[in-house]
C-alpha cells in the first residue's frame, strides 16, 4: 500500500507498473513512490504532491473528453470489430448534430458517408463503416456539425493481418538452418579491417552450397565507429545502417575516379591498410580515417559524372532520397553537424539541439554538400545491402539474409536528436535484477514514451521495422520483451530502483505483422530474461517465433539439458548468443577467467563456485548429447574440439525448431567472447575483437563443414 493514492493512479493510469514478479517466479518486487515519481517526471508530469498528482489525473481526464477519436488504432482485418468505430461527440446545444465518416485510404482513395444524431452533453457513440478496409495504413476523419460550429479530429485507421509470415510459406514446408555472425568480426583478404558486405555475400553463397536457409548478422544500425562508441546495440539510429561495411572496391565511381585509385594504390595507404588487416582488435576509428579521403572522392564523382549526367544511377539515388527522407536529411544533417560541433549532440551550442530550429537549417543549408556526402553514404551502404541479399538469392537461400533489430538509441546520437518528443530524457532502459545481477542492468538507452508513439500513429515503429525488414527475409527484434513492457530505469540510478513500463503491444504487433506480410519475412522475437506469463501465448498467436539457446534449455533441478524433442517448433534455436562466449570458450571457462582477471568476481570463492558450475554444466551438456548418440561413451573422458562442434549443431538440428542458428565462432573454434556484459568498454574492449583465421580459410577448411552437424536439418516443419 502507498500512502500516495493519487500518485499511484496517476502511474498506473500512464502504465507504470506497481510491481513485478522478479525471474524467479516466486518474488515480488513493489515500485517506490520515489521510482514512481522519478519516472512521472521524465514523461513530464510533476507528482511531487498528492495535490499536484491529482491535478495531473484531472488534466488527463479534459484531454480524454476532448479526444472525438483515439489517435490510432491497429485492428485486424478479419476482426468483426473493424467496421465499428467509437467516437466521442462533443457537447452541442442544438436538436440535430450531423456527423461524417472520411476515410482515406493509402492508396489515395477516398470515401464519406453521412448522418444525423441528436444533440446534448458530450457521450460516446459508434458509427458504422459500410465497407472493410484493405491491409494498410488510412486516415479516418470523423467532423461533427451544428449550430454553426464544426468540430474535426483524424485516427490513423491501420488494418493489419491475423499473423505474420509463416516459417512454412518462406522454406517450403522445411525447417532451415543458417550461419550466424558478428559481420564487423570477420578477417578476409579483400575487407579493409572489418568484415564487410563483400564478405556476407561470400558467406551467403558458400552456406548455400551446404543446404543453408540465411545467413544471420548483427544489428547493422548506424554507429559513431570511435573510442567506445562501437556497440551493435547501442547505435547513434536504427532508421540507418552503419558505412564500415562498405567495400570500397565495389564503389562503382572507384572505376570513374583516378584520383582514389592513385591513393589506394600508394604504398603509404597500402601499409596502413595491411596493419589494419592484420590487427587482432578492430579499429574502427583507423578504418573509417583510412577510408574518409577515398570516399570523400568517390562522392564528388558521383556528383559530377552521375547527378550531373542525370544517369540511371543518379535517378536511383533520387527515389532513395524521396524514399527515406524526412529521416534521410535529418540523418545526414546530425552527421555534418557532428563533425563540426562533436559526437554528443546534447553538447552542441543550444540552438543546435532542436531538429526544427532554424538555426539547424542554417547549417544543413551551410554544410549542403556534407549533408549530401553523408546522403550518399547510405545510398550506397543499402546499394550493396541488397546485392549481398540478391546474391544469398540467386545462390539458393531460402530466407537469405536474417538481420537483428536492436533495443534502444544513444541518448546522444541522431534518433533521440532527432525526435525529442519521443524520447524520454530522464529514463534510461534495461533489466531488473536477476539470477545473474543484483543490481540489474542499466543499458544507459533513453527510454520511448509509448504514448507520444501511439500519438504519432507510431511513425517511428513504421520505420523502424521497414529498415529493419529492407533486403532481409527474417528479422529478430531484440529484446521483444519490450513489446509487451519496458524496465525503465530514473536517469543516473541503479536498476535496482526501476519499474516497468506497459507497451501498448497489441498494436505493436499488429504493424509488425503488417510489415513481416508487406517484406514477405519471417520475425523471431528474443524473449530470453524475466519473461511474463502470457508472453508466449501472444508471441504464438501473431505468428513470431521465440529464441531458444542451447545452454539456457534445461532443468535446473537435475541440471540436465532438455532433450531434442522438448524444443518448440515456432522458435529460432542457437547454442548461444552474443552475450556469451562461443562454444569453445564457454567450455573452458574463459569467460569465467576473464571476469576474474579483471576483478569482476569478488572474492576467489565466487571464481571457485562458478567454475565448479560450470565444469558440472560441461559434464551435463556431454552427457545428453551421448544420450542422443552424438558423442561415443568414451567422450566423458575426453572429447575433442572438433567432436563436440559437430555434435551439439547436430543437436540443435535434430530439434523441430523451424530456424536453427549456428554461430560463424563456433565454426571456427574462437574462445574469447565478443562482450562481456556489464563490463565497460574501458576494462574490455567489447565488440572489437576480430577472428583469427581468414574467412576463405575458414570456408575451404573441411572442419568447417564437418562442424555444420549434418543430419536432419530440412524435414518438414
Amino acid at each position: 500500500m502507498t500512502a500516495r493514492p493519487a500518485l499511484l493512479q496517476l502511474a498506473e493510469r500512464l502504465g507504470i507498473q506497481s510491481s513485478y514478479v522478479d525471474q524467479t517466479g516466486e518474488s515480488r518486487r513493489d515500485t517506490s513512490d520515489d521510482t514512481r515519481m522519478a519516472l512521472l517526471a521524465a514523461m513530464g508530469f510533476d507528482a511531487s504532491t498528492e495535490e499536484r498528482a491529482a491535478d495531473a489525473i484531472s488534466a488527463l481526464r479534459s484531454a480524454a473528453r476532448r479526444r472525438w477519436i483515439e489517435p490510432v488504432r491497429v485492428v485486424r482485418r478479419r476482426s468483426r470489430g473493424l467496421s465499428r468505430v467509437a467516437v466521442r461527440m462533443p457537447s452541442m446545444r442544438v436538436e440535430t448534430v450531423q456527423w461524417t465518416l472520411v476515410l482515406r485510404t493509402e492508396e489515395g482513395i477516398e470515401s464519406q458517408w453521412t448522418g444525423t444524431t441528436h444533440g446534448g452533453r458530450s457521450r460516446r457513440m459508434h458509427l458504422e463503416l459500410p465497407m472493410v478496409p484493405p491491409l494498410g495504413y488510412h486516415d479516418l476523419t470523423i467532423v461533427f456539425e451544428g449550430a454553426g460550429k464544426t468540430r474535426r479530429a483524424t485516427q490513423r485507421l491501420i488494418v493489419v493481418p491475423s499473423q505474420c509470415v509463416a516459417p512454412e510459406m518462406r522454406l517450403r514446408g522445411q525447417r532451415g538452418f543458417g550461419i550466424t555472425a558478428n559481420l564487423y568480426t570477420v578477417r578476409s583478404a579483400r575487407n579493409w579491417g572489418a568484415g564487410d558486405f563483400g564478405d556476407l555475400g561470400v558467406m551467403a553463397e558458400w552456406l548455400a552450397h551446404h543446404g543453408g536457409a540465411f545467413v544471420g548478422v548483427n544489428p547493422l544500425h548506424a554507429l559513431r565507429n570511435d573510442g567506445y562508441d562501437v556497440s551493435p546495440y547501442s547505435p547513434i539510429s536504427r532508421l540507418f545502417r552503419n558505412p564500415l561495411y562498405l567495400r570500397t572496391d565495389d564503389i562503382p565511381e572507384l572505376a570513374h575516379d583516378a584520383h582514389a585509385r592513385e591513393r589506394i594504390a600508394s604504398p603509404e595507404f597500402q601499409a596502413a591498410l595491411a596493419e589494419l588487416r592484420d590487427a587482432e582488435m578492430l579499429d574502427y576509428g583507423g578504418i573509417m580515417a583510412l577510408r574518409a579521403p577515398a570516399l570523400e572522392s568517390l562522392h564528388r564523382t558521383f556528383v559530377e559524372r552521375e547527378v550531373g549526367g542525370n544517369s540511371p544511377r543518379a535517378r536511383e539515388y533520387t527515389q532513395y532520397v524521396e524514399r527515406e527522407d524526412p529521416q534521410l536529411t535529418q540523418f545526414a544533417t546530425f552527421m555534418a553537424i557532428a563533425e563540426r560541433e562533436g559526437p554528443d549532440a546534447r553538447q552542441w551550442p543550444h540552438e543546435l539541439r532542436d531538429p526544427r530550429s532554424e538555426a539547424v537549417a542554417q547549417m544543413r543549408r551551410q554544410l549542403a554538400e556534407r549533408v549530401d556526402y553523408h546522403r550518399w553514404l547510405q545510398f550506397e551502404t543499402d546499394h550493396q545491402l541488397g546485392h549481398a541479399a540478391l546474391a544469398a538469392s540467386r545462390a539458393g537461400l531460402a530466407l537469405g539474409l536474417y538481420q537483428d533489430l536492436a533495443v534502444g538509441s544513444a541518448a546522444s546520437g541522431a534518433d533521440v536528436w532527432a525526435n525529442p518528443d519521443l524520447f524520454v530524457q530522464g529514463a534510461t532502459v534495461g533489466a531488473p535484477p536477476d539470477m545473474y545481477s543484483d543490481e540489474g542492468q542499466n543499458w544507459g538507452l533513453p527510454a520511448i514514451n509509448p504514448h507520444v508513439l501511439r500519438a504519432t500513429g507510431y511513425d517511428y515503429w513504421v520505420r523502424l521495422l521497414r529498415a529493419g525488414f529492407r533486403h532481409t527475409g527474417a528479422l529478430r527484434i531484440d529484446h521483444a520483451l519490450g513489446l509487451f513492457r519496458m524496465f525503465w530505469v530514473p536517469l543516473g540510478q541503479s536498476a535496482r530502483h526501476g519499474a516497468y513500463m506497459t507497451s501498448f503491444s497489441e498494436e505493436l504487433f499488429g504493424i509488425l505483422a503488417l510489415e513481416s506480410a508487406r517484406h514477405g519475412a519471417l520475425v523471431v522475437g528474443e524473449d530470453l530474461g524475466t519473461v511474463p506469463p502470457e508472453v508466449p501465448g501472444v508471441l504464438a498467436r501473431w505468428g513470431v517465433l521465440g529464441s531458444k539457446v542451447q545452454v539456457f534449455e534445461r532443468d535446473f533441478v537435475t541440471g540436465r539439458f532438455n532433450p531434442a524433442s522438448n524444443y518448440p517448433r515456432m522458435a529460432l534455436t542457437t547454442v548461444n548468443t552474443h552475450d556469451l562466449p562461443p562454444l569453445v570458450g564457454w567450455m573452458e571457462g574463459r569467460d569465467i577467467a576473464l571476469r576474474n582477471e579483471l576483478g569482476d568476481l569478488g572474492d576467489p570463492a565466487q571464481a571457485a563456485g562458478m567454475r565448479e558450475s560450470r565444469w558440472s554444466d560441461r559434464i551435463a551438456l556431454v552427457d545428453s548429447l551421448i544420450q542422443h548418440g552424438l558423442l561415443p561413451e568414451s567422450a566423458r573422458d575426453n572429447v575433442t574440439s572438433d567432436a563436440l562442434i559437430a555434435a551439439v549443431h547436430a543437436f540443435i538440428r535434430r530439434t523441430p525448431s523451424a530456424l536453427v542458428g549456428l554461430a560463424l565462432d563456433d565454426l571456427a573454434h574462437e574462445q574469447t567472447p565478443v562482450n562481456i556484459p556489464g563490463i565497460w568498454q574501458d576494462r574490455y574492449p567489447s565488440w572489437s575483437r576480430r577472428m583469427r583465421e581468414t574467412l576463405e580459410a575458414l570456408l575451404a577448411n573441411e572442419r568447417t563443414v564437418s562442424g555444420l552437424g549434418g543430419g536432419r536439418a530440412n524435414d518438414d516443419v
